[in-house]
């Protein structure tokens, strides 16, 4: 700060109080001293305080990770619509592997001048990811929400599910169907709501025990968010008998049915499946799939509540919101069966 005050100060002409003064919106600055310290800003690459740009636009930003995962388009209209009756309009950004980046999205909606950011999914949930432009937004004091859990100290409010009770009620549903050996398939090492959920998997099997002579670890998975990865991961836990598993996603766990089938067994019958996320196409699968649904309505529209607060400038603490997921019971767990340790062909434990 002070050595972007004393550049101003210098091109302009005028002290480094001047400037400060200017900035900060104080009296007794002449309208032409104003405008060449505010053009200074713009000529060195610096960006002007929030409250000298103008007002801001009643755009909100809703920045997606993918479209193909229906929690994200069901996540959209909940927040799109709870946006709507608010007077503001969405302005829907959604990331791709080989396009625009989720910090391109956030250079873009500043800027349009959004009044603020709605985040469902993105780099904050990837510790080894790129987080500049969240600090961005906080300098520029943007109003922004984080849906589900990010890495910490972003100093962004959080609306989240609760991965751990997530975990807990797709465990005790195995555990009472009979199932013995309950594998988890996670996302990548850095996605910070898997390491939650492979934490109170840990949690749990500390507790109970795990199987005889297999290490916990071996109960575990990480793997990209695909169906590709599901089918490969899953191959991998039932080659060491695993019979009950517990999918991060619910499109890890249509990847993990269709590695069952490859390997000639069938689901529930010899394997069962519990996703995470649900929607309502999950209703229609083949079988239906039993999954943890996480609370879309409530946490869309919290998500809202929150940044409208904040844009009318209320403090809104930086602090996480835990909504607790509900377990959707349907066609893809059954009784328990013992599923013999196999040594799974290599071609059929990777991704096809």
């Amino acid at each position: 700060m002070t050595r972007r005050l004393a550049e101003v100060a210098k091109y302009v002409g005028v002290s480094t109080a001047t400037v400060s003064r200017v900035l900060n919106g104080r009296p007794g600055i002449s309208e032409a001293t104003r405008t060449a310290v505010l053009t200074a800003l713009d000529v060195l690459g610096y960006e002007r305080p929030t409250k000298l740009r103008g007002e801001r636009a009643r755009l909100v930003g809703l920045v997606l990770p993918e479209l193909q995962n229906p929690i994200f388009p069901a996540f959209a209209e909940v927040v799109a619509g709870a946006l709507a009756k608010r007077g503001f309009t969405p302005v829907l950004c959604t990331r791709t592997a080989d396009g625009v980046a989720e910090s391109d999205y956030v250079d873009m909606l500043l800027e349009q001048q959004v009044s603020g950011v709605i985040f469902a999914g993105g780099n904050y949930a990837q510790a080894d990811a790129e987080h500049e432009h969240y600090r961005r937004l906080l300098d520029r004091g943007l109003p922004a929400i984080l849906v589900n859990a990010g890495i910490e100290d972003l100093g962004f409010p959080r609306v989240s599910a609760d991965d751990a009770v997530a975990v807990e009620q797709a465990y005790n549903h195995l555990a009472s169907l009979g199932h013995e050996r309950i594998g988890l398939i996670l996302g990548p090492p850095d996605h910070v709501p898997s390491s939650r959920k492979h934490s109170a998997f840990l949690t749990r099997l500390a507790a109970d025990g795990p199987p005889a002579g297999l290490d916990p670890e071996d109960l575990i998975e990480r793997t990209i968010f695909s169906m590709e990865g599901g089918h490969a991961a899953a191959a991998r836990l039932i080659g060491r008998g695993v019979t009950g598993l517990m999918c991060a996603s619910d499109v890890l766990a249509l990847g993990a049915v269709r590695g069952v089938r490859r390997l000639g067994l069938s689901v529930p019958g010899d394997v069962s499946i519990v996703g995470y996320d649900d929607s309502s196409v999950m209703a229609c699968t083949d079988p239906p799939l039993t999954t943890v649904r996480q609370p879309i309505e409530a946490m869309g529209q919290a998500a809202v509540a929150l940044l409208i607060s904040e844009i009318a400038g209320n403090t809104v603490p930086a602090d996480e919101l835990l909504f607790e997921p509900e377990l959707v019971v349907r066609g893809s767990t059954g009784s328990g069966a013992a599923v013999p340790s196999r040594q799974v062909p290599a071609q059929t434990a990777r991704a096809v």
